[in-house]
């Protein structure tokens, strides 16, 4: 039987007009510091985001949310953040902030497999 592993995850938003407080869901990031695991997904939807704000520029946002995964993934494009250990990756790209890309608060949860869960909480809250 596999151990279950106490994570955390954070649901990654778009913010496309900071002031007006409106987001969408585009990803999740998921984090458990037993096996040192951090992952993330993520999907942009173009005609969502001009939906929501027409004279954001979607290369840009697409740019920034992969510099957030090569950051989660400890690439080193993705620059002196992305050389942190996992946890305090983790707790970068979850801080608090009033930009375009936004996450919303940590939650707990119990996994046997942090690869399923991530691919879960990608269908059940982004999809």
């Amino acid at each position: 039987m596999h151990d279950k592993h106490l994570y955390e995850y954070a649901v990654i938003r778009i913010v496309p007009q900071v002031e007006r407080e409106e987001f969408f869901n585009v990803g999740v990031v998921v984090y458990c510091k037993r096996p040192r695991f951090i992952g993330m997904q993520y999907q942009l939807d173009p005609k969502k985001l001009a939906a929501f704000c027409p004279e954001l520029d979607v290369q840009q946002v697409q740019k920034n949310l992969d510099a957030f995964k090569a950051i989660c993934a400890g690439d080193k494009h993705g620059g002196p953040i992305a050389k942190l250990e996992a946890a305090e990756r983790f707790r970068w790209l979850t801080a608090t902030r009033s930009s375009v890309i936004q996450t919303s608060k940590t939650h707990p949860g119990f996994s046997e497999d942090l690869e399923m869960t991530l691919e879960k909480l990608f269908e059940d809250l982004v999809l």
